[in-house]
Protein backbone atom coordinates (compact mmCIF):
# COMPACT_ATOMS: atom_id res chain seq x y z
CA UNK A 1 0.00 0.00 0.00
CA UNK A 2 1.27 3.69 -1.05
CA UNK A 3 0.87 6.40 1.11
CA UNK A 4 1.28 10.13 0.97
CA UNK A 5 0.53 13.30 2.49
CA UNK A 6 -1.82 16.15 1.90
CA UNK A 7 -0.27 19.11 2.54
CA UNK A 8 -1.72 21.95 4.93
CA UNK A 9 -2.99 25.12 3.43
CA UNK A 10 -2.52 27.71 6.61
CA UNK A 11 1.19 28.62 5.52
CA UNK A 12 2.26 28.32 2.27
CA UNK A 13 6.23 29.69 3.13
CA UNK A 14 6.22 26.48 5.20
CA UNK A 15 5.17 24.08 2.50
CA UNK A 16 9.00 23.64 1.48
CA UNK A 17 9.57 22.12 5.07
CA UNK A 18 6.84 19.43 4.44
CA UNK A 19 7.74 18.34 1.19
CA UNK A 20 11.09 17.71 1.74
CA UNK A 21 10.50 15.93 5.05
CA UNK A 22 7.90 13.87 2.95
CA UNK A 23 10.54 13.07 -0.12
CA UNK A 24 12.94 11.70 2.40
CA UNK A 25 10.31 9.43 4.29
CA UNK A 26 8.03 6.46 3.08
CA UNK A 27 5.73 8.82 1.08
CA UNK A 28 4.91 8.34 -2.16
CA UNK A 29 2.68 11.65 -2.82
CA UNK A 30 2.23 14.74 -1.58
CA UNK A 31 -0.76 16.87 -2.44
CA UNK A 32 -2.69 20.18 -2.33
CA UNK A 33 -6.42 21.04 -1.86
CA UNK A 34 -8.13 23.39 -4.36
CA UNK A 35 -10.17 26.74 -3.70
CA UNK A 36 -10.56 29.94 -5.27
CA UNK A 37 -12.31 32.28 -2.41
CA UNK A 38 -10.00 31.13 0.35
CA UNK A 39 -6.83 31.60 2.46
CA UNK A 40 -4.76 29.04 0.27
CA UNK A 41 -2.08 28.81 -2.71
CA UNK A 42 -2.63 28.18 -5.61
CA UNK A 43 -2.00 24.79 -6.16
CA UNK A 44 -0.29 24.17 -9.60
CA UNK A 45 1.91 27.31 -8.69
CA UNK A 46 2.78 25.72 -5.41
CA UNK A 47 3.29 22.08 -6.37
CA UNK A 48 5.31 23.51 -8.92
CA UNK A 49 7.31 25.20 -6.33
CA UNK A 50 7.92 22.13 -4.30
CA UNK A 51 8.28 19.71 -7.48
CA UNK A 52 11.61 22.02 -7.59
CA UNK A 53 12.27 21.04 -4.04
CA UNK A 54 12.16 17.31 -3.97
CA UNK A 55 13.14 14.32 -6.44
CA UNK A 56 11.37 12.14 -5.88
CA UNK A 57 7.31 11.94 -4.55
CA UNK A 58 4.39 12.75 -6.86
CA UNK A 59 2.83 16.31 -6.87
CA UNK A 60 -0.82 16.00 -6.87
CA UNK A 61 -3.88 18.13 -6.89
CA UNK A 62 -6.79 16.86 -4.26
CA UNK A 63 -8.66 18.21 -6.54
CA UNK A 64 -8.05 21.27 -8.86
CA UNK A 65 -11.41 22.79 -9.45
CA UNK A 66 -11.06 22.68 -13.60
CA UNK A 67 -14.59 24.45 -14.17
CA UNK A 68 -12.97 27.72 -12.95
CA UNK A 69 -9.97 27.70 -15.17
CA UNK A 70 -9.50 27.70 -19.25
CA UNK A 71 -9.13 24.62 -20.70
CA UNK A 72 -6.18 25.35 -22.63
CA UNK A 73 -3.96 27.22 -20.49
CA UNK A 74 -4.56 24.77 -18.01
CA UNK A 75 -3.45 22.18 -20.61
CA UNK A 76 -0.09 23.87 -21.25
CA UNK A 77 0.20 24.54 -17.24
CA UNK A 78 -0.10 20.90 -16.34
CA UNK A 79 1.81 20.11 -18.99
CA UNK A 80 4.32 21.88 -18.48
CA UNK A 81 4.92 21.30 -14.70
CA UNK A 82 4.51 17.19 -15.75
CA UNK A 83 7.60 17.83 -18.30
CA UNK A 84 9.48 20.30 -15.39
CA UNK A 85 8.85 17.50 -12.91
CA UNK A 86 9.96 14.34 -14.78
CA UNK A 87 6.14 13.04 -15.34
CA UNK A 88 5.47 13.42 -11.38
CA UNK A 89 2.14 14.95 -11.76
CA UNK A 90 -1.32 13.52 -10.47
CA UNK A 91 -3.99 16.12 -11.80
CA UNK A 92 -6.94 15.14 -9.57
CA UNK A 93 -9.67 16.62 -11.15
CA UNK A 94 -13.53 17.95 -9.55
CA UNK A 95 -16.18 20.26 -10.07
CA UNK A 96 -16.55 21.79 -6.74
CA UNK A 97 -19.42 23.15 -5.08
CA UNK A 98 -18.79 26.91 -3.99
CA UNK A 99 -20.66 29.26 -5.26
CA UNK A 100 -18.53 32.39 -4.18
CA UNK A 101 -15.50 30.43 -6.10
CA UNK A 102 -17.21 30.37 -9.31
CA UNK A 103 -18.58 34.08 -8.74
CA UNK A 104 -14.96 35.41 -8.52
CA UNK A 105 -14.31 33.09 -11.42
CA UNK A 106 -16.96 34.31 -13.77
CA UNK A 107 -18.26 30.94 -14.55
CA UNK A 108 -21.50 29.20 -13.77
CA UNK A 109 -21.85 26.76 -10.68
CA UNK A 110 -25.00 25.13 -12.64
CA UNK A 111 -23.33 23.89 -15.78
CA UNK A 112 -20.01 22.88 -13.93
CA UNK A 113 -20.37 19.48 -14.92
CA UNK A 114 -20.88 19.79 -18.57
CA UNK A 115 -18.02 22.89 -18.73
CA UNK A 116 -15.70 20.29 -16.88
CA UNK A 117 -16.72 17.48 -19.79
CA UNK A 118 -15.75 20.18 -22.59
CA UNK A 119 -12.62 21.18 -20.87
CA UNK A 120 -11.03 17.50 -21.44
CA UNK A 121 -12.03 17.23 -24.44
CA UNK A 122 -9.88 20.22 -25.45
CA UNK A 123 -7.00 18.88 -23.19
CA UNK A 124 -7.03 15.15 -23.81
CA UNK A 125 -6.53 16.97 -27.63
CA UNK A 126 -3.98 19.13 -26.68
CA UNK A 127 -1.92 16.93 -24.65
CA UNK A 128 -1.73 14.74 -28.03
CA UNK A 129 0.13 17.35 -29.46
CA UNK A 130 -3.31 18.36 -32.00
CA UNK A 131 -4.25 21.48 -33.34
CA UNK A 132 -6.59 23.62 -30.49
CA UNK A 133 -8.65 24.30 -33.84
CA UNK A 134 -10.32 27.73 -35.35
CA UNK A 135 -7.39 29.21 -36.15
CA UNK A 136 -5.02 27.91 -33.56
CA UNK A 137 -2.59 25.38 -33.66
CA UNK A 138 -1.25 23.20 -30.87
CA UNK A 139 -0.16 23.89 -27.29
CA UNK A 140 3.22 22.87 -26.21
CA UNK A 141 4.63 22.11 -24.23
CA UNK A 142 3.88 18.28 -24.70
CA UNK A 143 3.99 15.94 -21.17
CA UNK A 144 6.70 13.99 -19.63
CA UNK A 145 3.36 11.16 -20.22
CA UNK A 146 2.40 10.51 -23.51
CA UNK A 147 -1.36 11.79 -23.41
CA UNK A 148 -1.42 14.18 -20.62
CA UNK A 149 -0.60 13.66 -16.74
CA UNK A 150 -2.49 10.98 -14.92
CA UNK A 151 -6.19 12.24 -14.36
CA UNK A 152 -8.07 10.88 -11.13
CA UNK A 153 -11.63 12.10 -10.52
CA UNK A 154 -12.96 13.25 -7.21
CA UNK A 155 -16.46 13.16 -6.54
CA UNK A 156 -19.61 11.47 -5.21
CA UNK A 157 -22.45 12.06 -7.74
CA UNK A 158 -23.27 9.06 -10.39
CA UNK A 159 -21.71 11.89 -13.33
CA UNK A 160 -18.31 12.23 -11.38
CA UNK A 161 -17.93 8.39 -10.90
CA UNK A 162 -18.83 7.98 -14.91
CA UNK A 163 -15.73 10.35 -15.82
CA UNK A 164 -13.35 7.93 -14.41
CA UNK A 165 -14.22 5.65 -17.17
CA UNK A 166 -14.67 8.02 -19.32
CA UNK A 167 -11.31 10.21 -19.34
CA UNK A 168 -9.46 9.56 -16.26
CA UNK A 169 -6.88 7.09 -15.03
CA UNK A 170 -8.46 6.88 -11.51
CA UNK A 171 -10.71 7.90 -8.47
CA UNK A 172 -9.99 9.83 -5.74
CA UNK A 173 -12.46 8.60 -2.80
CA UNK A 174 -12.24 11.04 -0.22
CA UNK A 175 -14.38 9.15 2.40
CA UNK A 176 -14.25 6.90 5.13
CA UNK A 177 -14.12 3.02 4.43
CA UNK A 178 -17.44 2.47 5.38
CA UNK A 179 -18.74 4.84 2.44
CA UNK A 180 -15.81 4.44 0.11
CA UNK A 181 -16.75 1.00 -0.48
CA UNK A 182 -19.48 1.48 -2.84
CA UNK A 183 -17.77 4.48 -4.09
CA UNK A 184 -15.10 2.15 -5.58
CA UNK A 185 -17.22 -0.48 -6.90
CA UNK A 186 -19.49 1.75 -8.72
CA UNK A 187 -15.67 2.98 -10.26
CA UNK A 188 -14.79 -0.40 -11.19
CA UNK A 189 -18.25 -1.24 -12.36
CA UNK A 190 -18.42 1.72 -14.97
CA UNK A 191 -14.60 1.21 -15.88
CA UNK A 192 -15.66 -2.28 -16.86
CA UNK A 193 -18.88 -1.17 -18.77
CA UNK A 194 -16.74 1.25 -21.16
CA UNK A 195 -14.86 -1.58 -22.22
CA UNK A 196 -11.60 -0.16 -20.28
CA UNK A 197 -8.58 -2.58 -19.70
CA UNK A 198 -7.09 -3.00 -16.58
CA UNK A 199 -8.26 -1.40 -13.93
CA UNK A 200 -8.58 2.51 -12.35
CA UNK A 201 -6.37 3.87 -9.87
CA UNK A 202 -7.81 3.78 -6.60
CA UNK A 203 -6.53 6.82 -3.93
CA UNK A 204 -8.37 7.30 -1.13
CA UNK A 205 -7.84 9.86 1.53
CA UNK A 206 -8.51 10.41 5.34
CA UNK A 207 -7.88 13.10 7.78
CA UNK A 208 -5.12 13.09 10.08
CA UNK A 209 -3.34 14.95 12.90
CA UNK A 210 -0.87 13.22 14.74
CA UNK A 211 1.07 15.00 17.86
CA UNK A 212 0.90 16.98 21.37
CA UNK A 213 -2.89 18.28 22.00
CA UNK A 214 -1.74 21.73 20.33
CA UNK A 215 -1.19 20.07 16.78
CA UNK A 216 -4.67 17.75 17.08
CA UNK A 217 -6.11 21.45 18.20
CA UNK A 218 -4.95 23.53 15.50
CA UNK A 219 -6.01 20.31 12.81
CA UNK A 220 -9.46 20.62 13.93
CA UNK A 221 -9.71 24.74 14.18
CA UNK A 222 -8.06 24.44 10.49
CA UNK A 223 -10.78 21.75 9.28
CA UNK A 224 -13.65 23.00 10.83
CA UNK A 225 -12.87 26.53 8.55
CA UNK A 226 -12.38 25.14 5.63
CA UNK A 227 -15.58 22.66 5.48
CA UNK A 228 -17.79 25.39 7.11
CA UNK A 229 -19.37 26.05 3.28
CA UNK A 230 -20.91 22.50 3.96
CA UNK A 231 -23.27 22.56 7.05
CA UNK A 232 -20.79 19.51 8.69
CA UNK A 233 -18.19 20.87 9.30
CA UNK A 234 -18.52 19.51 12.98
CA UNK A 235 -18.87 15.68 11.52
CA UNK A 236 -15.82 16.17 9.51
CA UNK A 237 -14.29 17.23 12.35
CA UNK A 238 -15.37 14.32 14.57
CA UNK A 239 -13.69 12.16 11.81
CA UNK A 240 -10.27 13.28 12.17
CA UNK A 241 -7.81 10.16 13.29
CA UNK A 242 -5.44 11.36 15.89
CA UNK A 243 -3.38 8.03 17.23
CA UNK A 244 -1.49 5.32 15.09
CA UNK A 245 -3.62 3.07 15.68
CA UNK A 246 -6.80 4.49 14.60
CA UNK A 247 -4.17 5.60 11.19
CA UNK A 248 -2.75 2.33 10.79
CA UNK A 249 -6.61 0.33 11.27
CA UNK A 250 -7.57 2.76 8.16
CA UNK A 251 -4.88 2.35 6.10
CA UNK A 252 -5.69 -1.51 6.37
CA UNK A 253 -9.50 -0.74 6.07
CA UNK A 254 -8.58 0.77 2.31
CA UNK A 255 -6.34 -2.18 1.49
CA UNK A 256 -8.79 -4.17 1.65
CA UNK A 257 -10.82 -2.30 -0.46
CA UNK A 258 -8.57 -2.46 -2.61
CA UNK A 259 -7.31 0.76 -3.29
CA UNK A 260 -3.81 1.56 -4.33
CA UNK A 261 -2.88 4.82 -1.87
CA UNK A 262 -4.17 6.52 0.84
CA UNK A 263 -3.50 9.96 1.84
CA UNK A 264 -3.00 11.50 5.40
CA UNK A 265 -4.40 14.61 5.25
CA UNK A 266 -2.72 16.98 7.28
CA UNK A 267 -5.01 20.05 8.44
CA UNK A 268 -2.58 20.98 11.19
CA UNK A 269 0.35 23.23 10.72
CA UNK A 270 3.28 21.29 12.56
CA UNK A 271 5.58 19.96 10.16
CA UNK A 272 7.02 17.48 12.64
CA UNK A 273 3.79 15.37 12.05
CA UNK A 274 5.38 13.84 8.53
CA UNK A 275 8.41 12.42 10.97
CA UNK A 276 5.70 11.30 13.30
CA UNK A 277 3.27 9.63 10.09
CA UNK A 278 6.71 7.94 9.04
CA UNK A 279 6.92 6.36 12.07
CA UNK A 280 3.38 5.08 11.97
CA UNK A 281 3.49 3.93 8.32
Amino acid sequence: MNVGLGLPISDPAALLDWARRADAGPFTTIALLDRLVYDNPEPLVALAVLAGATTRVRVQTEVLLAPLREPALLAKQAATLDRMSGGRLVLGIGVGGREDDHVAAGTDLRTRGRRLDGQLAVMRRLWSGEPYGDGAGPVGPLPARPGGPELLFGGFQPAALARVARWGDGFLAAAPPSWAGGLIETVHRRWKEAGRSGSPRIVTQVNVALGPEEVVSDARTAMGAYYAFTGRAERMVEGLLTTPEEIRRAIGQYADLGADEVMLYCHGADPGQVDRLADVV
